[in-house]
């Protein structure tokens, strides 16, 4: 189960994190912002992108876009979304409660800056309705991941 893999990835790397249950649904932005009872914008979205046969994720805020010309600086190529099967098969959670952390396999970590707007963000935690609370810096640190920009510039939107 994916839930069960984050809570051991946190037994592990930082039990003082503590999984959020609701039971309301938090697998969109929206959903999450109002189950945790925060702006959309400090949702951290995970998405799954490939380039070039290189599988990896980006962390971004919850009302960020990618940019494509940054995407193909940053990563040396076109990037594409996996499917939901592939991202369920590659990190070991369904769409909507992807995260970077209790990953089935390994996978590069990005996070981007737009993250550091926030003292704290709201990740998923492996499944449609759950998440944790953490700084970016922390997540960044937890999971190994670079820091990178690659979201549009501007103001979020809600």
């Amino acid at each position: 189960m994916s839930l069960e893999s984050v809570r051991k990835f946190f037994a592990q790397y930082a039990p003082d994190v503590v999984i959020l249950v609701t039971e309301a649904s938090s697998a969109t932005v929206a959903e999450a912002a109002a189950a945790h009872g925060v702006e959309q914008a400090q949702i951290a979205k995970t998405l799954s992108l490939s380039v070039g046969g290189r599988t990896f994720l980006v962390v971004t805020a919850g009302t960020a876009r990618l940019d494509n010309r940054k995407v193909k600086e940053t990563f040396g190529g076109k990037a594409s979304m996996l499917g939901p099967e592939e991202v369920e098969a590659i990190t070991g959670h369904p769409i909507g409660g992807v995260c970077p952390f209790g990953l089935a396999a390994p996978l590069p970590v990005y996070c981007d800056v737009s993250l550091k707007a926030f003292a704290e963000v709201v990740p998923a935690a492996g499944s449609r309705n759950s998440a944790l609370r953490i700084s970016p810096e922390r997540m960044a640190e937890l999971t190994g991941a670079e820091w990178v920009d690659v979201c549009r510039d501007g103001a979020p939107r809600e």
